[in-house]
């Protein structure tokens, strides 16, 4: 940052502006501000003197006022922040910090309980697909009783009677008169 008359001249004036606007008196001009041991790092004290009166400069206390009160436009009129252009023994006046609209408690239990009712709804849809595929494994297991119904007798597998139709023994049938009946 190269600092020259050019700028020293813009600082004489936003002080003087910062002046102007804090005692709305118009007395004050860019002659008025004195820079005293300005170093090549751009570090350097000054005084506002008031020539309308008898005293040859302003109170402090007036001085650090009117630039707490003009920081901003001092700031930007060299395009810098509280953090690169400092006054000693003028507290920055920083911005307050940010609240949100809805407290941070409010947001953790939102998400806090959105989990849970998730994971209630995942237990009950998982039990019903798993009710729905047991009751379906148990029917194809029935289906598949009633289709082979083979009985082993002996270990010889054998068919099963219809028992709506009954069962005709063909021993009997062929030769019934055979037989004298009782």
């Amino acid at each position: 940052y190269a600092w020259d008359a050019n700028e020293e001249y813009l600082f004489k004036a936003m002080v003087a502006f910062a002046m102007r606007r804090h005692s709305s008196k118009s007395t004050t001009q860019i002659s008025n501000v004195l820079l005293c041991n300005v170093t090549d790092r751009v570090s350097f004290w000054f005084v506002v003197t008031d020539s309308s009166k008898n005293v040859t400069t302003v109170p402090g206390s007036e001085v650090e006022a009117a630039i707490r009160m003009n920081r901003n436009r001092i700031n930007n009129a060299f395009l810098l922040s509280d953090k690169t252009l400092q006054f000693l023994k003028i507290t920055s006046t920083l911005s307050p910090p940010v609240e949100p609209s809805t407290p941070v408690w409010l947001i953790v239990f939102g998400v806090v309980l959105c989990l849970i009712v998730a994971g209630i709804i995942f237990l009950i849809v998982s039990g019903i697909q798993k009710h729905k595929k047991k009751n379906k494994e148990s029917t194809e297991t029935e289906n598949l009783e009633e289709k082979v119904e083979v009985t082993l007798e002996n270990g010889i597998p054998c068919e099963a009677l219809d028992l709506k139709a009954g069962h005709i023994n063909g021993v009997f049938a062929a030769d019934d008169d055979r037989f004298t009946s009782l």
